[in-house]
């Protein structure tokens, strides 16, 4: 099976001046009516083919700046079963898609805190996956909160793949793609379409996660369709300063698309399936998949711990709080 995949690049519409939830949930959904458009008319340009749609990270509010973790949560965190799923939703139904998007998400285990979460929603417009990012610096995790989050949903939870009829679809939050296990571990699991939302600097440089996503899709051989925003509105972050470089590669790690800056369709690109498999299935020294020796790995990881997991149980999820950890973890590393 072939299908046309487009990494939609979007301007963010932040919330960060909204007053309160009823604002920033206004803001939001004029910008699904927004997307809607823009979605539609990308189709009709790029045509019918075209199944599967990714968004930039945190694409309905942008990221928190000076909030604080309960500040945001009470904003801008978005309520599994709300108004702004909902509308999700019904836009998806609309227009038969395949559709993934980053957003700051509630959590009745977690009362005090929300979680990044990528999730990836299905032409009927229920969510199939959701993907909690994992490496983060002063927002909370499931590994700060691991024995719980472990207790409520299970290790599997932390690396879902779906399958579904465009393939066995994946997701990796924003700077998640610089970490090769997060890929490793979700190309284990049978992952053919890395979906990365990010949200990051606008570079024509090789910067980390440039060079990371043509790495993670070579060494796991695996198409990465990787959505950056098209600059920031109404954020006191400088507009243009996350913006542009939405692109497409394939198993090989060749870009097959790319956009430049400003709002765009043009990364978009065939995913050929068929190709896929049959490339993962030839035994020959490219087959990079079929010679990893997992067993070489374990015992180094097993014996080593450098962030240490569970620091946010009870402890408020304050930044000085992340920045002392972070200092703490660097004196274990060079002292």
């Amino acid at each position: 099976m072939s299908y046309k995949a487009l990494a939609l690049q979007l301007t963010c519409q932040t919330v960060n001046s909204c007053k309160n939830r009823d604002e920033a949930e206004a803001v939001m959904l004029k910008t699904i009516e927004r997307i809607e458009q823009q979605i539609a008319a990308s189709v009709g340009l790029l045509g019918r083919e075209t199944l599967l749609i990714v968004t930039p990270e945190h694409f309905l509010s942008g990221p928190p700046v000076h909030e604080t973790v309960e500040q945001w949560r009470a904003k801008a965190a978005l309520e599994i079963d709300g108004p702004i799923y909902e509308a999700i939703s019904a836009m998806v139904q609309r227009q038969q898609i395949y559709f993934s998007g980053n957003v700051y998400e509630q959590d009745s285990f977690f009362p005090e805190l929300y979680f990044q979460t990528s999730f990836v929603m299905g032409p009927n417009g229920d969510v199939l996956l959701r993907y909690r990012r994992l490496n983060a610096l002063f927002i909370p995790t499931p590994h700060d909160v691991w024995d719980l989050y472990l207790d409520a949903y299970g290790y599997d939870s932390l690396f879902p793949v779906v399958k579904t009829n465009i393939g066995n679809l994946a997701c990796i939050a924003s700077e998640d793609i610089v970490y090769p296990e997060v890929a490793r571990c979700l190309s284990m699991r049978g992952s053919e379409v890395l979906i990365h939302s990010t949200s990051e600097g606008g570079s024509p440089l090789m910067t980390q996660k440039n060079i990371a996503k043509i790495a993670r899709a070579a060494e796991n051989m695996a198409y990465v369709v990787s959505a950056n925003s098209g600059g920031l509105s109404g954020s006191p972050i400088p507009g243009g300063t996350t913006d542009g470089g939405s692109k497409i590669i394939d198993p090989k790690g060749l870009i097959l698309a790319e956009a430049a800056y400003g709002e765009s369709i043009m990364a978009n690109a065939d995913i050929d399936l068929a190709a896929l498999r049959e490339f993962r299935q030839r035994p020959a020294i490219g087959n990079l998949l079929a010679r990893q020796r997992f067993e070489l790995y374990a015992e180094s990881y097993a014996q080593h711990s450098i962030y240490p997991p569970d620091t946010l149980l009870g402890q408020p999820a304050e930044r000085q709080h992340f920045l002392r950890t972070q200092q703490e973890v660097i004196k274990k590393l060079y002292n």
